[in-house]
């Protein structure tokens, strides 16, 4: 989980660094298309599953909501600092839980929402309406988080009709076709080095989304959630060291009160899916690592 933090502390700064001379749309089209090369040991079992119109659509979907997400971030990081981005992207499992409720029509216990509210209340704390000035940074931040939530719900469809592998191969066909107009729309002929970076920031998603795996195979999620909150210390130093970037206390605090709330909710639902891998006869390890894998 340390290494998975690390990688993807690597692709914001990367992404930063690279800045606003390649528009968004466009790098986040090259980075996954540089990323298609990943994509190769995993064609035989897409093909194999023999996927439905149904599946093939939702798919779509999760496709084009990640797209507008990753849209959104590229932009979120030309605009606002390191650790108010990472800060802010906690926000996701929150909105995931608080979607599953609204839409999926999965039970909100009081304390969940507690814990909801609390996290509501530190993306407050980070943004400090009134306080200081809202920057479209923050904005597209948010609704960065509301896309990747929505996106996730749709592979919790998805997640028991097939197995991972074919989720993660969809989503790396899926989401360039659905960049790939918006990236041609403002199109600018990226530098060599440009490209470089860009696939440097490939390489360290895949690794991180691949060591954040391994660490969900090898420890309760309760166990593995909480390391997350290095991330940020990582992103407030590279923000530091590499792009200038003043410590905010009041971003460190805001993000402390998500990820707290972020662990109570990861630890409610592992409870809730070990019960039920009881009730149907099934070990609850086997549950949740297929869970996190997915």
């Amino acid at each position: 989980m340390i290494l998975s933090g690390l990688n993807f502390v690597a692709v914001t700064a990367l992404v930063k660094h690279v800045g606003s001379s390649v528009p968004a749309a466009e790098s986040a089209f090259i980075r996954y298309l540089l990323g298609l090369v990943f994509l190769l040991p995993m064609i035989r079992p897409i093909l194999a599953a023999r996927l439905t119109r149904r599946q093939v659509a939702m798919f779509a979907l999760r496709g084009a909501l990640q797209a507008a997400g990753v849209i959104l971030w590229f932009y979120s990081m030309t605009q606002i600092t390191i650790a108010e981005v990472t800060a802010l992207n906690y926000m996701n499992p929150v909105f995931v839980t608080l979607g599953a409720a609204l839409i999926l029509g999965e039970a909100l216990p009081p304390r969940r929402l507690v814990a909801v509210l609390i996290a509501l209340a530190g993306a407050m704390v980070i943004l400090r309406p009134g306080i200081r000035e809202i920057e479209t940074g923050h904005l597209t931040m948010i609704l960065t988080a509301l896309m990747f939530a929505a996106a996730y719900m749709v592979v919790k469809v998805l997640s028991g009709e097939v197995g991972a592998v074919v989720i993660v191969g969809m989503l790396s066909i899926m989401t360039p076709i659905f960049l790939a107009p918006f990236a041609f729309a403002v199109w600018v002929t990226p530098s060599l080095a440009e490209v470089g970076w860009l696939f440097l920031v490939a390489c360290f998603a895949t690794a991180g989304h691949y060591a954040m795996t391994r660490a969900f195979a090898a420890a309760p999620l309760t166990v593995t959630q909480p390391a997350t909150f290095l991330q940020l210390i990582w992103a407030v130093a590279v923000g530091m060291v590499f792009f200038g970037e003043p410590i905010d206390g009041m971003v460190v605090l805001g993000a402390a009160l998500i990820l707290a709330a972020v662990t109570y909710i990861t630890w409610r639902e592992s409870r809730a899916r070990r019960r039920a891998a009881a009730e149907a006869g099934r070990p609850a390890v086997a549950a949740a690592v297929d869970s996190a894998a997915r």
